[in-house]
């Protein structure tokens, strides 16, 4: 069997990569930047970025299984940027799978897709899109995560999505570093009354997860145009668990809050100051950020459970044990 995994060189990709090349599978990865591990695992890699609708359709030829993995992420920016990538680059995809007979398409998803500001609650994949979206990414997400799940049964190709929440672990480049660095320069407040409950789910089971579900992915399947939560079973209290992280990290834990409504209007008036004016770089507040930070959000896996029997690969105390290590190293260093 041969797949394809575009953004391979990121968090979930690279670990997907792993997983695959142990399984083995003969591994394509489409991605901007080439790794050292690239070499080491013996793969193909084609360099380049998903503007490119030739490189995609070159990517896509003669693989069972394409995992769509790479995205624009974050919370500020262009729409033409977010929908350029997450949307129609998600298009050009479905469209080459189609034309070159790839039987299987797996979405990396985000549960940002259905957010719409307020608490979620154990909930499952019937809860509908929202109206309104907050940001530019949780909507172009929903629409490429909406033509993925349309497209299946289409020109003989068979579709998924996954929305994992909060990825965590080892060789994480962006959540963990993010955190640190803001609370590092006293720029992380607690949002909130500091009791709303998360999902967050561990990367390698996230990975895990995306091999299980394509292997389930056949006609008359039953995940089958599906899309489906991937996360920790449990939900962790959000600020203890940062709190948790910075003190593995040899930060101090948080001391400063602001309430969600302060955070909140804040945000709002923050989008429009640097809309309009000729601000650099990001927001430190948006109206998605506080209402993140401030309220639940964690989700039901037992869709995943049922119809493709999901199973973590790696126990949660494993893992912590793993990321804790990393974070030690990182103190260490200092």
């Amino acid at each position: 069997m041969k797949a394809l995994v575009t953004g391979g060189s990121g968090f979930i990709g690279l670990y997907m990569v792993e997983q695959l090349v142990q399984n083995g599978v003969d591994v394509r990865v489409l991605s901007r930047r080439t790794l050292p591990e690239f070499a080491q695992l013996g793969i193909e890699h084609i360099a380049g970025d998903l503007s490119n609708s030739e490189l995609i359709r070159s990517a896509v030829k003669g693989v069972d299984v394409v995992f769509h993995v790479a995205g624009m992420t974050g919370i500020w920016g262009p729409w033409r940027k977010f929908y350029q990538v997450n949307v129609q680059s998600t298009r050009e995809i479905i469209k080459a799978c189609q034309e070159n007979g790839v039987p299987r398409l797996i979405y990396t998803s985000s549960p940002s897709v259905i957010f719409d500001g307020s608490s979620h609650e154990n909930v499952d994949e019937t809860c509908p899109y929202p109206t309104e979206h907050l940001c530019h990414y949780s909507h172009t997400k929903a629409m490429g995560e909406q033509l993925v799940l349309e497209s299946n049964g289409q020109g003989g190709l068979l579709t998924a999505a996954i929305r994992p929440h909060l990825v965590w672990g080892p060789r994480d480049q962006s959540l963990t570093p993010r955190v640190i660095e803001k609370a590092t320069k006293g720029k992380l407040r607690r949002v909130g009354d500091g009791e709303n409950l998360i999902s967050v789910s561990y990367v390698e089971n996230v990975a895990a997860a995306h091999l299980q579900l394509a292997d389930s992915l056949h006609e008359g399947s039953p995940t089958a145009g599906q899309v489906y939560f991937i996360n920790d079973p449990e939900p962790v209290k959000l600020w203890d668990w940062i709190d948790n992280l910075l003190k593995e990290s040899g930060v101090s834990p948080l001391k400063k809050s602001v309430s969600a409504k302060t955070a909140y209007r804040a945000g709002r008036m923050l989008e429009m100051m640097y809309t309009f004016l000729p601000f650099k770089g990001e927001p430190p507040m948006t109206r998605f950020m506080a209402s993140q930070l401030s309220q639940s959000h964690y989700y039901s896996i037992e869709k995943a459970q049922r119809d493709f029997n999901y199973t973590p690969i790696v126990s949660i105390e494993e893992g912590m044990k793993r990321w804790k290590s990393e974070l030690k190293q990182y103190r260490d260093s200092k």
